[in-house]
């Protein structure tokens, strides 16, 4: 692991009343230390996954793009402050990284294609075509497969937006032969059971008391996704739902 721990300060917070500060699994002190290539955030939205992500990316010093031109005024200040209270641990020498977002993807292919106007062989990096004249799908893999086969630390903030079942599955693959190599470490936040199931990974699921290891057939992605294709017409015809049946009473 290139990322050894991280520990989360309360004492340190400059505000209990305002966001992110005052999400309850921050309430009190968050710590982990790191021991799978590849590690999921999981948990519903606005449990923190994200924003955690985020602080991690820069209390790292792994910069996140953003369009500066499309930013609105933020009324809260402190929206981007909890890196401020994290303590982070190396295993020997810090290393780069980068963070991924779909909306953050689009921008830097933006940015890309205009650095790529002065400089074309930028774009020999990613298979040597502009990343806007493919699918998204097919973007995303390119960067994937290119920017992730360097020794660093991978953040991605929910990879499956926009990929299908197949492309998603080839993340996947793609994950498993990084984690193997030693020199890739991951940190994902993600809704999807594909992604998810990479062996040898660590899954934390993040509920108000805190951060939870939890096993892959434990969690609710894995079990909803399951039960709907064994009961899909129950789930369809029930308006509220069926009962998530718990993983040692399914068929």
């Amino acid at each position: 692991m290139h990322l050894k721990s991280f520990r989360l300060n309360p004492e340190k917070y400059p505000t209990l009343d305002h966001y992110p500060f005052n999400l309850p699994v921050f309430m009190n002190p968050v710590s982990m230390e790191f021991n799978s290539a590849v590690t999921f955030f999981i948990g519903e939205n606005g449990s923190g996954k994200s924003t955690l992500l985020k602080a991690i990316a820069r209390r790292c010093n792994i910069h996140i793009w953003e369009d500066d031109s499309r930013r609105h005024y933020r009324s809260n200040r402190f929206e981007t402050r909890l890196h401020h209270a994290l303590d982070i641990d190396w295993t020997d020498d810090s290393v780069p990284g980068s963070f991924f977002g779909s909306q953050i993807f689009y921008d830097f292919t933006q940015r890309l294609d205009d650095w790529a106007s002065a400089n074309p062989g930028i774009l020999d990096y990613f298979g040597g075509d502009s990343l806007r004249t493919k699918s998204h799908g097919q973007s995303l893999m390119a960067y994937f497969e290119s920017r992730y086969r360097r020794k660093g630390l991978y953040l991605m903030d929910e990879p499956e937006t926009a990929l299908s079942p197949k492309t998603q599955l080839a993340l996947l693959q793609l994950l498993v032969q990084l984690g193997k190599s030693g020199h890739a470490q991951f940190i994902i936040a993600t809704h999807s059971p594909i992604i998810m199931a990479c062996p040898g990974s660590r899954i934390l699921l993040f509920q108000q008391s805190g951060l939870k290891d939890i096993r892959y057939e434990e969690t609710e992605y894995f079990r909803i996704y399951r039960n709907f294709m064994v009961s899909r017409d129950e789930y369809i015809n029930s308006a509220s739902g069926p009962k998530i049946k718990s993983p040692d009473t399914d068929p």
